[in-house]
């Protein structure tokens, strides 16, 4: 046992275990005070907060505003969640302390290696409840655009920018998120020129916004007779779903809106008719299309929704002054601006923010990315 000695040895000296094992923690919490480190771990907040959003969803009137009703429904799901982590845990804990103390007491080696279970359970829901912590945006536990745009270099660069929105799906697939592929713009030969994606589920926006910027690809191409390396650019965008309490004004003088036939899939009708829509924001030139309805006029509402979102980004920027390197990277799909680098000839994929380094490479393509958002959340990347 790692975590647990003999009962011998147990019987021998207290027991406390070592800090680098799992069931560290259970000593841990066992001589910690109650849940009053604030945050998200402040129980006392979060049960007084679930019982007035259970209250104010129970009045008649409630879904007289329906925004305002899903509003306080996601907000009572996510403070659920955690009241109902944290009991958990307090009723796992208090149990393995008292299977603890009795297999101590009995010299029942069996017992202590299924407490180490459990507890290795509880750390695993603790570690999960902490690393929410690091959502600390207000936009986080919202849904989020995520925008990919292949850098210079024709079919190589349309290839890649396939390859990380097929990435993405299999990320978003993993964690149970709803995707919605806005718009999609075919490459020439093979790839993609572009693709806006709407992701939906708690912290979306959380889980990914790191995730914007240049990704570089190092490969032996397939398209290349010679088989010689190549090297390929594209542009990861992430900005968050903008909350309708949020109020953004925009002047419809400041709009070019077109529209125009859908291409792709999507039978006789969707290609036959201008369904698709395109709106420029004059101002700051931003540039949003949706052509994944049948309908005109509900391309032109997602159009607005995401527009409305990629102003309010551009503005927190702003205020966070970090728009001009954004603005710098996004301009410039190329050398000096990538966040992370795929070399696949040597197995190996690096974040360059973090230094975080795997040579699973297909697994990362598969959509493990984990590694590389916690730890960029860790360092407020």
């Amino acid at each position: 046992m790692r975590a647990f000695a003999s009962a011998q040895h147990l019987k021998a000296k207290p027991w406390k275990p070592n800090a680098a094992t799992p069931s560290a923690i259970f000593w841990r919490i066992l001589t910690a005070a109650p849940w009053n480190c604030g945050g998200i771990f402040d129980f006392d907040a979060k049960q007084i907060r679930l019982a007035e959003l259970t209250r104010a969803l129970e009045a008649p009137d409630v879904w007289s505003d329906a925004k305002r009703a899903q509003d306080l429904g996601r907000e009572k799901k996510q403070v659920e969640g955690v009241v109902n982590t944290l009991t958990g845990v307090s009723t796992s804990l208090a149990d393995a302390r008292e299977l603890f103390d009795m297999a101590r007491a009995e010299d029942d080696d069996a017992t202590l290696v299924s407490v180490e279970t459990d507890v290795a359970a509880v750390e695993k829901a603790v570690a999960n409840l902490e690393f929410h912590r690091m959502f600390n945006l207000p936009q986080d536990p919202n849904n989020c655009f995520l925008d990919i745009q292949s850098g210079s270099g024709g079919t190589e660069a349309q290839d890649w920018a396939r390859m990380l929105e097929r990435m993405y799906l299999k990320y978003c697939e993993r964690k149970g998120f709803q995707v919605e592929l806005l718009e999609e713009s075919e490459g020439d030969v093979a790839g993609i020129k572009s693709a806006a994606i709407k992701v939906s589920g708690d912290y979306a926006y959380g889980q990914l916004r790191t995730e914007t910027g240049i990704h570089r690809l190092v490969r032996k191409s397939p398209f290349d007779s010679n088989a010689r390396r190549h090297t390929s650019f594209a542009s990861v965008f992430v900005y968050p779903e903008v909350d309708e309490s949020i109020v953004i004004d925009i002047n419809p003088a400041d709009l070019r809106i077109d529209v125009f036939r859908a291409s792709g899939a999507g039978g006789q009708h969707i290609n036959k008719t201008e369904s698709a829509v395109r709106i420029t924001h004059l101002p700051t030139n931003i540039v949003v299309q949706c052509q994944n309805d049948r309908s005109q006029h509900r391309n032109k509402a997602e159009c607005m929704a995401m527009l409305k979102s990629r102003l309010f980004e551009l503005e927190m920027r702003k205020q966070n002054e970090r728009k001009d390197k954004i603005e710098e990277s996004k301009s410039d799909i190329g050398w000096g601006h990538q966040i992370r680098s795929y070399v696949l000839d040597q197995s190996r994929v690096k974040d360059l923010r973090t230094n975080v380094e795997t040579g699973n490479t297909q697994g990362v393509l598969d959509g493990d990315l984990d590694q590389f958002i916690n730890a960029s959340l860790k360092q407020g990347v």
